[in-house]
Parts: C-alpha cells; sequence; structure tokens
C-alpha cells in the first residue's frame, strides 16, 4: 500500500483512468458470492464480460448472477481506493479540529436536553402523582363496574338462553305434535287412496275380464263360423280395424317397422300401396333375421336378397335349412358387415367360397357348430381381410394345418375375439398357429375342451398380449398356473367354470398383476375360499363378481370383501349356493355397496327376513334373487317398500303364501320378472294379484304350482300383454283352454314351457308351436321332487326322500346305459349357451 501511495502520479493516474479499483471490487464480489469451482475460468469469462460491456457501465454486483445477489443495500463509499493509495484528499488537523468539536457540541447538547427534562419531571412529580391518583380511581370504579356489568350481563343472557330453550322445546314440542297429527292423517288418507286405488283397479280388473271374456267368445264362435280352409291371417283381417296406423307420424311408423320380423316385413308390404312405399324405405333392410322365421320358401329368400342387396348389412342365418343355392345368394351382398350362419347344415365348403368372394367387407362371422373344413379356413385370410369377429365353436372337421391357413396372405391379423368352443380336435400345435396368425385377439372363449391344458394358455399367451378378456369353462385341467401366465396380457374379464385346480393362489397378487380387471367368474370353483374373497378387495375397478357354487365361502370373507374399496363401484353380485352365508353380510352389503345393481342370494339357506329388511333399503337394486331363503311374508311385506325391483326370483320359497305376493305386487308397479316356482302353496290368487298390479311384466314363472288353474291363465292372458316368456312346468290343472286366451292376450309370447302338463293334449301343443319361437311340452306325470303327485296332493317328506332315492338310482342306471350306447357326450346345451355367451360379446 505504501508504494502504491508514493507511487509516480503517471502510475496512479492510470489506475484510475482504467477502473483497475472498480474492476477488482466487481470481480471479488463475483468470487465472494458465487463461488466458482474453476475460479480462473470464472475470472476469464467475467473479464471478457466487462470488456464487452464497456467500463463507464461497470458495477460492483455485475458479476453475480441475478438469482445469487444480495438484497442489502450496497454502501456509499468504497475503501479499495484507500487499499490501492489513490485518495487524494488526506484528512488535516484542519478538518480533524471540526470534526471534534461537532461531535462534542452534539455530546453537550444530548446530555443537556436528557438532564433538563429529568428536572422538570422531578419538579412536578407531585402534579404527576395526583394525576395518576386520579387516573388509577377512575380505572378502579370503572374495573368495578365492569365486573359488576358482566355478572349482571352474564346472568340476563343466561335467562334468555333459558327462555329461548324452552321456547324451542315448546316449539318442537308442537311442531312434532303437529307432525303426528299431520302423519296420521296423511297415513289415513294415503290408506284411503290406496283402498280406492286398489278397488279402482279390482273393479277395472273384472271389467277387463268380462269384456274379455266377451271378447273370447265372439271370437270361439268366429271361428266355428270359419271354413277350416281359411287361414289364420284371414281370420285376423276379418277383425275388425281398432286404430288407424296412419294417423301417427311417417318416422313413428318407421320406428314401428324396425321390431317387425322378416316374415311381418312380407306381409305389412302386402296391405296396401301406402304401406308396400313405408316397407321399401332402405334402413328397413339394413339387418334381416331368418332365424325367426319359419317355412320361409328359398326362393323369397334369394329375391329378397337380390333386391336389397346394396343395402343389407347383417344377416343372420342360424339353424336355418335352406338349400346350399340359397346360401350362395348371400354373396349378392357386397356391403355385408355381419353373417351368422351357426348351425345351417346346409352349409358347405363351396357355399363359403362364394360368400367370401363376394362379401370381402365382412366384420363378424359366425360359423358355430357347422361342416366347414381346412378348405373354408384357407378362404378366410383370403378374402375376409378386415375379419374381427369369428366363431368357430364346435366345428370339428377342420384341423391345425386350416389354423395355420389364418396366417396366410394378408392374415386375420385385425381378429379381435374369436370361440374355439368344443373344437377338440385342437392340440397345442394348432394353438401355436393361432397364436401366430392372430396376434391382436383381446377376447378369447375356449369353452368344453377339456384338452386343453396350461401349456396351450402359455403359448397364446406369449404371441398374443393384447388379450384382455379370456372365457375358459369346460376345462378342468386349467389350473393356477395359467392364471398366472395371463398376468402378462391387461386382463379386464376372465371366467371360469367347473375348474377343481383354480385354488386361492390364483387371487394372491391379483390387484397387482391385473389392476384394470373388472369382470370376475368363478362359477363352480370349489377350491375357493375367503382367502380369494379378501385378495380381491383392493380391486377398485370390479364391477360384476360371480361366485356362484363356490360353497367354502362365508360371512367372514365377504365382510373382507366388503371392507375394501372393490365394493363402492361393484354393479353385479352373484352368490348362488354359497350356503355359509348368513344376514350378517346382508347387512354389511347394505352398507357398503350402494352401487349395487344386481344381487344373486339363491339357495343362501341362513338368509332371513333381517336380511331381508336390509335388501329393501338398497334402493339401487333392481334385481334381487332370494330363491331358496328362508324368506316369509313379513321379509315380503318389507320388501314391498323398495318399489323399484324389475326382476324377482322366489323359487323353492315355502315360506311365503299368496298374502305375502299380494303385499309386495301392489307397490311393485314395475316389475317385468317374477319367478315364484316350485312354491306349490300358492294359487290363482297371486296369479290375480299379478294382472291387477304388474301389467308389464314380461317374463312370469309359475313352475311346480299345482294350483294354478285355467282360471288364472285367464286372468293373466287379459292384463299382461307385454309377456315374452311363460313357465307353466308341473301345473297339472291346466287345460288346452289357455292356448285360446294366449293367443288372444298375449301376443308378444315367445318363449313357452309347460312340461309335465298331463291335461294338456299333443295336438294342443303342436298347434301351439307355430305361434311361438321356442316351446317345451311333455304330457308325463311330475317327477318325485317336485313336492306333488300327478293329482297334486303333496308329498310327506319320507315318501318324497324314498320316491327321490328310487328316482336317482333310475337316472343313475339310464345315464350309465347312455354312456355305454354313446360314448360322445353331446353339447347341445354348452353349444348355444356359448353361441348366446359370443352375440353378447358382440354386442359389447
Amino acid at each position: 500500500m505504501s508504494s502504491l501511495r508514493t507511487a509516480s502520479p503517471t502510475l496512479r493516474n492510470y489506475f484510475k483512468e482504467n477502473y483497475i479499483p472498480q474492476v477488482c471490487e466487481a470481480l471479488l464480489c463475483g468470487l465472494f458470492v458465487t463461488l466458482p469451482e474453476d475460479p480462473l475460468r470464472y475470472l476469464e469469462e467475467m473479464i471478457i464480460y466487462i470488456i464487452q460491456n464497456g467500463l463507464e457501465n461497470l458495477l460492483w454486483d455485475m458479476c453475480i448472477d441475478p438469482s445469487m445477489k444480495p438484497r442489502i443495500r450496497r454502501l456509499s463509499h468504497t475503501y479499495l481506493e484507500q487499499l490501492f493509495g489513490l485518495d487524494d484528499q488526506l484528512v488535516t488537523p484542519e478538518l480533524m479540529i471540526k470534526a471534534c468539536t461537532f461531535y462534542t457540541g452534539h455530546l453537550v447538547k444530548n446530555h443537556f436536553c436528557n438532564w433538563k427534562e429529568t428536572a422538570i419531571l422531578r419538579a412536578n412529580q407531585e402534579a404527576l402523582l395526583a394525576e395518576k391518583m386520579k387516573k388509577a380511581i377512575a380505572h378502579y370504579n370503572f374495573r368495578c363496574q365492569k365486573s359488576l356489568f358482566h355478572h349482571w350481563y352474564s346472568y340476563v343472557e343466561n335467562n334468555k338462553e333459558e327462555l329461548i330453550r324452552s321456547l324451542l322445546r315448546m316449539q318442537q314440542i308442537f311442531c312434532i305434535h303437529r307432525q303426528k297429527v299431520i302423519i296420521a292423517k296423511w297415513r289415513e288418507r294415503a290408506k284411503q287412496k290406496s283402498k280406492m286405488r286398489e278397488d279402482n283397479l279390482i273393479l277395472k280388473h273384472e271389467l277387463q275380464l268380462r269384456k274379455w271374456k266377451f271378447r273370447v267368445k265372439t271370437k270361439a264362435t268366429e271361428e266355428k263360423s270359419v271354413s277350416p280352409e281359411r287361414s289364420f291371417s284371414d281370420i285376423a283381417i276379418a277383425v275388425p280395424i281398432e286404430f288407424d296406423i296412419s294417423l301417427l307420424p311417417q318416422r313413428a311408423i318407421m320406428q314401428i317397422f324396425l321390431y317387425l320380423s322378416f316374415r311381418d316385413m312380407i306381409i305389412c308390404g302386402q296391405v296396401n300401396h301406402s304401406w308396400m312405399l313405408m316397407i321399401q324405405r332402405s334402413f328397413l333392410w339394413n339387418a334381416i333375421d331368418f332365424s325367426t322365421t319359419k317355412n320361409v320358401v328359398d326362393k323369397c329368400v334369394v329375391t329378397t336378397l337380390r333386391k336389397w342387396r346394396l343395402n343389407v348389412l347383417r344377416l343372420n342365418f342360424q339353424g336355418c335349412l335352406f338349400q346350399s343355392k340359397t346360401l350362395r345368394a348371400i354373396s349378392h351382398c357386397k356391403n355385408l358387415q355381419e353373417l351368422n350362419v351357426s348351425d345351417c347344415a346346409s352349409l358347405t365348403d363351396e357355399s363359403m367360397r362364394h360368400i367370401s368372394e363376394g362379401c370381402p367387407e365382412v366384420l363378424y362371422l359366425n360359423l358355430s357348430n357347422t361342416t366347414i373344413t381346412n378348405r373354408t379356413m384357407r378362404l378366410l385370410p383370403r378374402h375376409f381381410h378386415n375379419l374381427q369377429n369369428l366363431s368357430l365353436a364346435y366345428c370339428r372337421k377342420f384341423t391345425d394345418k386350416g389354423l395355420q391357413y389364418l396366417n396366410l396372405g394378408n392374415g386375420c391379423h385385425k381378429l379381435i375375439y374369436l370361440d374355439l368352443s368344443g373344437c377338440t380336435q385342437i392340440s397345442v400345435q394348432g394353438f401355436r398357429n393361432i397364436a401366430n396368425s392372430c396376434t391382436g385377439i383381446m377376447h378369447l372363449t375356449i369353452n368344453d375342451m377339456p384338452t386343453l391344458t396350461d401349456n396351450c394358455v402359455k403359448v397364446l399367451v406369449e404371441k398374443c398380449p393384447r388379450i384382455t378378456s379370456v372365457i375358459f369353462i369346460g376345462s378342468p385341467h386349467i389350473s393356477d398356473c395359467a392364471f398366472k401366465a395371463l398376468s402378462t396380457c391387461n386382463l379386464r374379464k376372465i371366467r371360469f367354470e367347473g375348474n377343481k385346480r383354480i385354488t386361492d393362489a390364483c387371487f394372491k397378487y391379483i390387484d397387482k398383476n391385473y389392476p384394470s380387471i373388472n369382470h370376475i367368474y368363478m362359477s363352480n370353483c370349489r377350491s375357493l375360499t375367503d382367502s380369494s374373497l379378501k385378495s380381491l378387495s383392493p380391486l377398485k375397478q370390479l364391477i360384476v363378481l360371480n361366485l356362484t357354487n363356490c360353497i367354502r365361502i362365508g360371512d367372514s370373507g365377504l365382510r373382507q370383501f366388503l371392507d375394501g374399496p372393490a365394493s363402492m363401484k361393484i354393479r353385479e353380485l352373484n352368490l348362488t349356493n354359497c350356503s355359509l352365508l348368513g344376514d350378517i353380510s346382508i347387512m354389511r352389503l347394505s352398507e357398503r355397496c350402494l352401487n349395487l345393481h344386481y344381487l344373486s342370494l339363491r339357495n343362501c339357506e341362513h338368509v332371513t327376513d333381517i336380511g331381508v329388511e336390509c335388501i329393501a333399503n338398497m334402493l339401487s337394486l333392481i334385481s334381487v334373487d332370494l330363491s331358496g331363503t328362508l324368506i316369509s311374508n313379513e321379509g315380503m311385506m318389507m320388501l314391498s317398500r323398495h318399489k323399484k325391483l324389475k326382476e324377482l326370483s322366489l323359487s323353492e320359497c315355502h315360506n311365503i303364501t299368496d298374502v305375502g305376493i299380494r303385499a309386495f305386487c301392489k307397490t311393485s308397479l314395475h316389475l317385468e320378472h317374477l319367478d315364484v316356482s316350485h312354491c306349490p302353496q300358492l294359487s290363482d290368487d297371486i296369479i290375480k294379484t299379478v294382472s291387477i298390479f304388474c301389467t308389464r311384466l314380461t317374463s312370469f314363472s309359475i313352475a311346480g304350482c299345482p294350483k294354478v288353474t285355467d282360471t288364472g291363465l285367464e286372468m293373466l292372458s287379459a292384463k299382461c300383454h307385454y309377456l315374452h316368456i311363460l313357465d307353466i312346468t308341473g301345473c297339472i290343472l291346466l287345460t288346452d283352454q289357455i292356448f285360446q286366451d294366449l293367443q288372444i292376450g298375449c301376443k308378444q309370447l315367445r318363449i313357452l314351457k309347460m312340461r309335465y302338463c298331463r291335461s294338456i293334449s299333443v295336438a294342443a301343443a303342436h298347434r301351439m308351436s307355430s305361434v311361438v319361437q321356442q316351446q317345451e311340452y311333455s304330457s308325463d306325470n311330475p317327477p318325485q321332487w317336485f313336492g306333488y303327485d300327478s293329482e297334486g296332493n303333496l308329498l310327506t317328506e319320507t315318501q318324497s326322500k324314498i320316491q327321490l332315492k328310487n328316482t336317482s338310482e333310475l337316472t343313475i342306471k339310464e345315464s350309465a346305459s347312455n354312456e355305454e350306447e354313446s360314448p360322445a357326450p353331446s353339447h347341445k346345451q354348452e353349444k348355444q349357451k356359448n353361441l348366446e355367451l359370443a352375440t353378447f360379446l358382440h354386442l359389447m
């Protein structure tokens, strides 16, 4: 420092002109604040930055990053000039004397002021003390007044609160009394209105029944007067028109025509010229269903397909017995997208060749239970490039090589749904061919295939990682290993049925392996216990859970499942034959499952009226199955409070009577399905109740009710005009008279089951079969397990057990003889079930 002070003026001026102190200040501040890892590199960059900005704009914090700049104020003066010895103005003795003088005068002034204030305070101490005393006395008096006022205010407020509480109590008592009076009057008025409504409904029912009987008599008279050569359609035309459809808007008429069958459309086109023009609308022929139409001539089918070949998008030939030439006419429909030729015995490889060449845009193809071979399998990838849904169920004439053809040409790589149910000829190599050909499969159905093993599933999963839905029914060799192999897929729906090798281990890590799964069907998997339900409880997306015949599941497992997040979104729960469940589980179920729509507790023998009361509080329920439970008339009265049920099954509920059914039906005006089968204590009164209150009924089962007579069916036909399904199996008192009533009143009837109706003749049943789509009939005596004999007399428990034993022994002998005669079992029922399931998945 001393060298700089004694340096030459040139050097000192050089330092000042080039801002050496300011540059040093900026660099040092940057180093102190930034603390760079490489100081030399940092100094080099900052010197370049200062040169670029110019020395005139130099600031002390220029080298500091904006985010690290200190938030303190810079001193107004820097000492770097003194450190470098560049300060010119040194402190002189005169300046020092002036500074000392100013400092001394400032001190004297401050001390004098302080002394003055102290002296004046001492002089006025008595006056200040007196003033303070006055203030203290005033403050004390104020505190005393405040305390007294506070006590008085608290007393007044307490009195006010007590007065308010008393008034509120009196007001509440008055309101409760008034509400009781109002509710009593409302209840009395409601009872009167309900009784009036019931009386009006009964009176209306009686009037309609009289009109109905008169109409039936008139109909019978007209039929007698008509010659036997005239058809039923001629008789129908003779009936006077009750309503002119032309009064409706044309758009509404078109919507009505959409619900007509193929035969009805042809008949409507023959009514008059205007109807014929309406029938000619192209969108009415987008979908043609030949499966529900009987006695259609092949020529009519060919003519229709040729006429509307450009408009037809969907064709259904399921179970049709047309000739092969007729099926070849499908090739004219160039824009066809959906084709169902299942159960068509006349379908051949040659027919499929014509169809495949003429209909390249097919997306959905159902070839179930047909005689196709490898020739047809070769045509699929060659012509159907956009095929997405393919059903080959029970097609047993193609081989593994046929499945290999699916990879030829463009292949069936767009295939999403594949059904191979009942194709027992497929080996592991066949599944490997499927995996190589159809890598985009998402829905896989393989039912009735005993040869299916875990290795087949692993082969499919390795090449088809997009699988989201699998159905394995009738595959007893599938085990937990297959379930584990499926963990690589993003499964959302899984269905196993009748498998004893599936255990609790498959559900151990289900929340981690299948986080998106929402449908689980584990029917008749009897190795599953409460541990499985505990593992399922964390699934947040679960919507449907079916545990039918899982007999080892009890209250403990169901409570653990309901305590998890899975219970919040579940909409369908099937616990059929879970006989260990009781009312405790149902109480917890009503608290947790707020979105439950469908509940099945069939054959849960420990469910009583207490559990039914909890079910009545679940207002989201639409369908309930309480068959085989201990529900009584009291439970039915409690269930009548729900008022929103559309489906109810009470089969084999022996504790309910006509009184309970009547109490429920009075409030269930929206009921669509009712099953009271095998309740022999019920009589015609329930049918009268149903016909009065439940006129929207579409499905009704009174099988095993021997007290039902023709009078009950007459009332049912007179009021329930929307009935589609009717089961009167075992109703031994019914005669041929019911057919006339059903034909006149229940014109929408599609399925009629009347086995063991020995009073119904074969000829009448044969005539009725031409009216409905599906019919089951036999004139045999009802079996002993129905609980009554051929005369309708109830059997005692001992007689029932003896006859059941004899019947079971006879059944075992017959089944053994049948197995010896025909070793290949029939899969007709399973096949129909799988076809319905495939259609359901396709619609989803």
